[in-house]
């Protein structure tokens, strides 16, 4: 694709890449576009916002936690600012499997943000602009800038991350409030233009908890949750010497009752949601209190984490309890629930309402399949979450950074990251809801795991000269360090004499009855490298990161090559692209739904419409015989060399 030439205007407003919006994704984008040696011009409605978490205070958690820590060895700001702005840090699903274990920190929410601003202001090459933009510049289907405070900015490429800012609502209950979070503008004209160029926008909707003062919180009522006594890091440069950074916070954890419930179904002729004033669909995971109620009246209740809003403040958000109920209604409810009987509200909870564009639009690099010049990133592609949104943001910047410069597209595949997953998800099937990251989502989630993500990914934020060669040289490190222990430890047998039986039951241990590697002794559960130290003394001392991986790559050896093996003979299909010129309707015997779903989505390889609802093996076995008779014509076609 041509990179279209900037047009007439002040050389003033020249930019290399217009970002519009600077929340999680726009940020990512922002930083890496600069970084690359482009003009960049990062636009938002308030400069004072910049990357503010607009929910809970929290970066990780299942699935996500692994999104981070991908974003990280790829080069990414999130993981380094969580590391340095955490306030409690807790791994999840320790006692599990290792793909379901995930890191999830607290951090102090206005701290971060004002990290991430100095950040950008620091950036060169980055300028900062407040204004809301009202209009996508175009020449003939070529987006070349945007209209800001009715001002023409031009640039070579445009990304959009506009967050719930497009055409948002807020909810208090039967209140409506133009907005798209409280206390905050919104963009009012910007649908209407991404309308005119043919982009298809649906309308999703999302909310939040109120804000509780902490002194009106009886903690002796609740369950205590501290964090891990010993944190773990999310970034992989982040210095154990000085982590954690800031003084840390403990958690706690209450739950609803029967009175609770009795409240809001009394209540739910004034909720929004029930009421029929809300047309966008809500997140199923993620779903309100008054929703839970009515869902799920089978439980009798359902737990609330009181998580601290930062180090100096009074603000405490009570995950589990989002609702768009009014206010007073939020206070009654509030007060039944043990801990909060004398609770007082700072900030009432509210729904809000948000245009986004179907993701199918788009391809694997994010940009808009029919507008060239322009991408998208975050909650515009109908994903919810800081970490999707930052990862998205990073993965159109560098696509944006590789178009401008001629280079190959950064598209990671879905065996090869769940950043992968996510966006081949959006793009492939669309969303009938707001997305969210699951590591379930991903057929390869072994491979995925948080603990590798480094030996993964760290070779492409190298290659994106974002990963410093000392962070880099690091991880290499690890990674040479782990394939040697491997080794030695399957090249060792240990023969049961009576002297090595002996000391096994010294320490507790059954012995083997046959000659066995070290290899295989560690795959007994719950046994790990140290515990052999007594029959194996020289052992090689390796970083925490190092050893899980190790311990993972033992113990579940045999999976991860049969999910190796399946890998490489999926890559057929993937690598089989189909070309653009292929006539679906000339093929005979496609069904007419199996037609539709290839002429609708026109996916780029066979791979990629495997993945299409609908489509059956049959449809795919008939798909990749004319596709591979469509490449053998093109090649006979080809003059002799």
């Amino acid at each position: 694709m041509t990179v279209p030439p900037l047009r007439e205007t002040q050389k003033d407003r020249h930019f290399d890449v217009i970002i519009v919006g600077l929340g999680h994704a726009g940020c990512e984008a922002a930083l890496l576009c600069a970084k690359q040696g482009f003009k960049v011009l990062g636009i938002t409605l308030n400069l004072q916002r910049i990357g503010l978490m607009s929910c809970n205070p929290a970066v990780g958690g299942p699935g996500k936690g692994q999104l981070v820590r991908e974003l990280d060895a790829l080069g990414g700001a999130m993981g380094r600012l969580t590391d340095q702005c955490g306030i409690h840090f807790r791994r999840l699903n320790e006692s599990k499997g290792p793909a379901v274990r995930a890191r999830r920190a607290l951090v102090d929410r206005l701290l971060y943000a004002e990290k991430m601003q100095v950040l950008l202001e620091q950036t060169l090459n980055l300028s900062l602009l407040e204004g809301e933009v009202t209009e996508l510049l175009s020449e003939g289907r070529v987006v070349c800038g945007v209209r800001v405070n009715g001002e023409d900015y031009v640039s070579r490429a445009t990304i959009l991350t506009t967050g719930t800012f497009l055409n948002g609502l807020l909810h208090f209950g039967l209140e409506e409030q133009v907005g798209g979070r409280i206390e905050d503008l919104v963009a009012t004209s910007l649908s209407s233009s991404l309308l005119r160029l043919g982009i298809k926008l649906g309308r999703f909707k999302t909310g939040t908890p109120a804000r509780l003062d902490a002194r009106t919180i009886d903690y002796e009522s609740c369950l205590s949750q501290p964090g891990d006594i010993v944190p773990r890091a999310f970034s992989f440069s982040t210095p154990g010497s000085t982590f954690p950074a800031l003084r840390q916070l403990g958690c706690a954890i209450t739950h609803t009752n029967a009175q609770t419930h009795a409240i809001i179904r009394e209540n739910l002729h004034l909720s929004p949601l029930f009421a029929g004033q809300i047309d966008g669909i809500g997140p199923r995971y993620c779903p309100s209190l008054e929703d839970k109620v009515v869902r799920f009246p089978h439980h009798e209740r359902h737990h609330v984490f009181l998580e601290p809003d930062g180090l100096d403040t009074n603000v405490v958000y009570p995950a589990g309890l989002s609702t768009s109920l009014p206010t007073a209604v939020q206070m009654a409810f509030l007060r039944t629930i043990p801990g909060l009987e004398s609770v007082e509200i700072l900030q009432p909870g509210y729904a809000v309402e948000y245009d986004y564009a179907f993701p199918t639009q788009l391809d694997h690099t994010l940009a808009v399949k029919d507008l060239p010049g322009l991408w998208m990133a975050g909650q515009i592609n109908g994903t919810s979450g800081y970490e999707e949104a930052a990862v998205q943001g990073f993965c159109a910047g560098a696509n944006v950074a590789c178009w401008l410069q001629g280079k190959k597209p950064f598209v990671l595949a879905r065996s090869e990251a769940l950043i992968g997953v996510l966006i081949d998800d959006l793009v492939t099937k669309g969303t009938e809801e707001p997305y969210r990251i699951f590591s379930s989502r991903a057929e390869h989630r072994l491979l995925l795991r948080e603990d590798n993500a480094d030996i993964r990914l760290a070779h492409h934020g190298r290659r994106l000269e974002l990963q410093p060669s000392e962070v880099f040289e690091r991880i290499e490190e690890k990674k040479r360090a782990i394939e040697r222990e491997l080794q030695r430890l399957q090249a060792r047998t240990i023969v049961p004499s009576a002297s090595i039986c002996t000391a096994f039951q010294e320490h507790g241990l059954p012995p083997p009855s046959t000659p066995m590697t070290l290899a295989a002794l560690l795959r007994r559960p719950q046994l790990i490298r140290q515990d052999l130290r007594f029959i194996d003394p020289e052992q090689p001392q390796l970083t925490e990161d190092a050893e899980e991986v190790l311990e993972t790559e033992l113990r579940y050896g045999g999976y991860i090559e049969r999910q190796t093996a399946w890998i490489q003979h999926a890559q057929r299909w993937e690598a089989l692209k189909i070309p653009a010129s292929l006539n679906y309707a000339a093929i005979t015997g496609f069904t007419r739904e199996v037609l539709e779903i290839l002429q609708c989505h026109r996916p780029e390889t066979v791979g990629q419409a495997s993945r299409l609802p609908g489509m059956t093996p049959a449809a795919i076995g008939l798909l990749t015989v004319h596709v591979q008779r469509a490449h053998a014509d093109s090649r006979s076609r080809l003059p002799p060399s």
